[in-house]
């Protein structure tokens, strides 16, 4: 590993056309985010207008979180058959198709259908984003573009509501109008996708000097490793025992914020935007700083292993503010040790996702990041579970909820290490002919 290193620092760095590719996933994770949460903050005028109880909205949500798991199996096998230009492609059509549909439900099993063919779409975008990356970035430089990439989740959030005023309050549409016309954006983005994407080599609009960049790790030995090859790897599971017990949290924070500002500080985030801007805005900078350390460290000769690990356990300290949140009667204090911890799980998203290309071929990458997206998604399930009964049984106490937030992250690397104490590639000879 350590020649390897040495060999690869001979290559210069240089040209910028890689960057034009992490711009436009950036886009694509905006938009993407941007037609997951319009629902959720239409919630409450398709509530009064369809006459929704708690339990109806609750089968929508879980109607999108059991499609979204489950997608991340099709999807990222869709990619590593079809690669990301084509595969990708279909996600975003699919998702666009759900998007625009919720404009024409009007019932509680109709907008269950478009949520469910929205989840199935949007589940293809993070085996695009790291097959994507592995094509485009050598490892010493991956993690960083991930992180950029990763930060768009929460742009995206933050624009959703400025994108509903703009459409209803300003030009006038109602709601359905407003999901069927910024279905346009879905459609924008998928030209500009089936536009600018080819790998490196086939662009045309890679240097020679930046081609050698992108290429010079060492060269895979192994072309494809069969989706029936990846579940039988402890590598895999590794990747998908983290995301399992670490996404929950961002689904948490997405789900719950709202409610929990709501209720103890009397104030609603989707009106009061400042301070879900402040702790989106930190998680932002975690994003990008995590995958900025992570690059760092193995570009001055720590080995991958060390760089990824040592990036997550970083990250988990900087959740732990979480303990002390719950009980604070200063808003703003919350909102600052929240937005930290926001942050610390950003940093750590983007290193996982970091790890499957460390240990698995190209067209393998899609299908790892699709097994561990599926994992993230029944935890996130089993923690909307979780969350609500706790709630319940402690009034409304948030103290239990936080405290477990806190301990994952370093369960998650306790069982990275486990299943993979090297992050290694994989070892198998061939399975190049597997279907």
């Amino acid at each position: 590993m350590a020649e390897a290193i040495a060999d690869a620092g001979a290559v210069p760095r240089t040209g910028r056309y890689r960057w034009l590719i992490v711009a436009v996933l950036f886009a694509a994770t905006t938009v993407n985010y941007i037609d997951r949460t319009m629902l959720g903050l239409l919630a409450p005028t398709l509530g009064d207008e369809l006459g929704w109880s708690e339990n109806d909205y609750g089968n929508i949500v879980t109607a999108f979180q059991a499609a979204y798991a489950l997608g991340f199996l099709l999807m990222g096998w869709l990619i590593d058959r079809f690669g990301p230009k084509i595969g990708y492609g279909i996600a975003i059509a699919i998702w666009t198709i759900g998007h625009v549909a919720h404009g024409f439900a009007s019932s509680v099993v109709s907008f269950m259908m478009a949520r469910v063919i929205l989840g199935v779409g949007e589940a293809g975008h993070f085996p695009a984003v790291v097959r994507a990356s592995s094509e485009w970035f050598p490892q010493k430089e991956r993690s960083y573009a991930i992180g950029w990439v990763n930060s768009a989740t929460t742009i995206g959030v933050i624009l959703t509501a400025p994108t509903i005023a703009l459409f209803m309050r300003i030009l006038g549409f109602d709601w359905r109008e407003t999901f069927i016309v910024t279905g346009v954006f879905g459609v924008v983005l998928l030209l500009l996708w089936l536009w600018l994407y080819s790998n490196p080599r086939e662009s045309g609009k890679v240097s020679t000097a930046e081609l050698a960049w992108i290429e010079h790790d060492p060269p895979e030995k192994i072309e494809r490793l069969g989706w029936g090859a990846v579940v039988t790897k402890r590598e895999a599971w590794a990747y998908a025992l983290g995301k399992f017990l670490t996404d929950p949290v961002w689904f948490l924070m997405l789900f719950w914020l709202p409610k929990y500002f709501s209720t103890t500080y009397d104030v609603d985030l989707k009106v009061v935007l400042l301070p879900m801007v402040v702790m989106y805005l930190l998680s932002d900078a975690g994003s990008i700083l995590g995958g900025w350390v992570s690059s760092k460290l193995i570009q001055t000769g720590h080995s991958v292993n060390f760089a990824r690990k040592a990036t997550m356990l970083g990250a988990g300290c900087c959740v732990l503010p979480l303990l002390f949140v719950s009980g604070l009667d200063n808003m703003w204090l919350a909102v600052l040790l929240i937005g930290i911890a926001l942050a610390g799980h950003q940093a750590f998203s983007s290193t996982i996702l970091s790890i499957p290309p460390d240990m698995f071929p190209k067209r393998a990458v899609g299908s790892v990041v699709g097994l561990g997206g599926f994992a993230g998604g029944i935890g996130g399930m089993i923690m909307a579970k979780s969350t609500g009964l706790v709630l319940d049984a402690t009034g409304g106490n948030y103290t239990i909820i936080f405290a477990a937030c806190t301990v994952v992250y370093f369960l998650a690397v306790l069982a990275i290490h486990l299943l993979s104490p090297r992050l290694a590639p994989v070892a198998i000879e061939s399975e190049a002919a597997a279907a």
